[in-house]
């Protein structure tokens, strides 16, 4: 039970799974869910719903923080829209506790996401024998802090703003360091013959592809081809020719010309016939799905590829990428097999990481994430 004793220190708002011992499967009445036997309180569900109001409401500078934390009836809530907002004073009941609970059903989804997955990933981290020390917590507090915070008024002005403690903020490091030392279970480096493998088979992200510009007239007959090309063999402009002969509007008034033209952008027999032809030698008549074309191409850009020793930066951080999102994915699936089934939720609190969960056929479920725990609507924190 250390590990309990130890986050119960950190934050009193929050109960975690860091010990699961057979604590009984009923459902305090003063919890919203259990993990497992853990309870999760109704006091850190409206500590979280109060931080997840006050990120809310900093999207619309000025507006009210309204905590609607009281369901079914939102008879608290709609005391707060009254109080704070004159506009709707007079609004009815009905109508503002129909507002109250589309907000409650955005946040609360949020805010049991971070409590029951929290409790996931440290329930897991014991269960593996992954221990985090005070020591730990606090170096990779501090470290944080002096990045993002270059004072300690700073520190104490995003507590202010977000609603946050210290305890909070202490807590949602020690799962974070849980959650990396979850997914250092998983391989997560590239290999050299990984990173040769996505070169080879992915060379156009590493060279641009040969461009050329064309110069084109689109006639609808044969004839209408052989007297535009005729025209152009006698000396007559571009301009001249296009504006005279060609029905394709796109090119009619710069003079026929496509600029930057890559293999297999236009239709098959002008690609085949403009990527074949020499520079400054007009072509044609070309019989094409949309016509007749008499060609030029004025300019050939040739193609540029990438070495994989250049390469191999990128490559690094893209299958680094994916495998933080395999290995991310990894641990969710892991945590969810081994508690979802035993985290039960209060109906009014129900969400996709309660087991029997079934979303309302008129709205979207809350989709558990696949990634650390996060205060909800919060940006910046250690």
């Amino acid at each position: 039970m250390k590990g309990l004793r130890l986050l119960l220190a950190l934050g009193a708002f929050f109960v975690a799974a860091a010990g699961l011992s057979a604590c009984g499967s009923g459902m305090p009445g003063n919890a919203v869910a259990n993990v497992a036997g853990n309870p999760i309180s109704t006091t850190a569900f409206d500590h979280w719903m109060f931080v997840a109001a006050k990120g809310n409401s900093s999207q619309s500078p000025g507006s009210p923080v309204i905590v609607p934390n009281d369901p079914p009836q939102f008879k608290n809530c709609i005391a707060q829209v009254r109080a704070q907002i004159p506009t709707l004073a007079k609004q009815s009941d009905k109508t503002i506790q129909s507002d109250c609970k589309q907000l409650f059903t955005s946040l609360s989804g949020q805010v049991m996401d971070f409590l029951i997955r929290a409790s996931w990933y440290q329930a897991l981290a014991y269960k593996l024998h992954i221990k985090i020390s005070n020591a730990q917590i606090q170096q990779a507090f501090d470290a944080a802090k002096k990045q993002q915070f270059p004072t300690a008024t700073a520190f104490q002005d995003f507590l202010n703003s977000s609603g946050q403690t210290l305890q909070d903020i202490l807590f949602r490091v020690r799962v974070n360091q849980i959650y990396s030392k979850l997914l250092a279970r998983h391989e997560t480096t590239a290999t050299n013959a990984q990173i040769e493998n996505y070169f080879r088979t992915h060379t156009s992200q590493f060279g641009t592809p040969e461009k050329r510009n064309i110069r084109i007239v689109r006639t609808s007959s044969e004839a209408a081809a052989k007297a535009a090309k005729s025209a152009l063999d006698s000396g007559q402009s571009w301009d001249a020719v296009v504006k005279k002969y060609s029905v394709d509007a796109a090119t009619k008034k710069t003079g026929g010309l496509l600029v930057g033209v890559t293999e297999g952008q236009e239709e098959q027999a002008l690609n085949t016939a403009s990527f074949a032809a020499p520079a400054n030698k007009i072509i044609g008549p070309i019989h094409g799905q949309f016509g007749y074309y008499v060609i030029e191409v004025t300019k050939i850009t040739p193609a540029t590829q990438e070495t994989l020793t250049k390469a191999t930066p990128l490559i690094k951080q893209i299958l680094s990428s994916q495998a933080q999102t395999s290995a991310q994915t990894a641990v969710d699936n892991e945590a969810k097999t081994q508690w979802l089934k035993q985290t039960t939720c209060r109906s009014d609190f129900a969400m996709a990481d309660c087991s029997g969960y079934k979303a309302p056929k008129t709205s979207t479920a809350v989709t558990p994430s696949t990634a650390t725990p996060t205060t909800p609507a919060t940006t910046t924190t250690p």
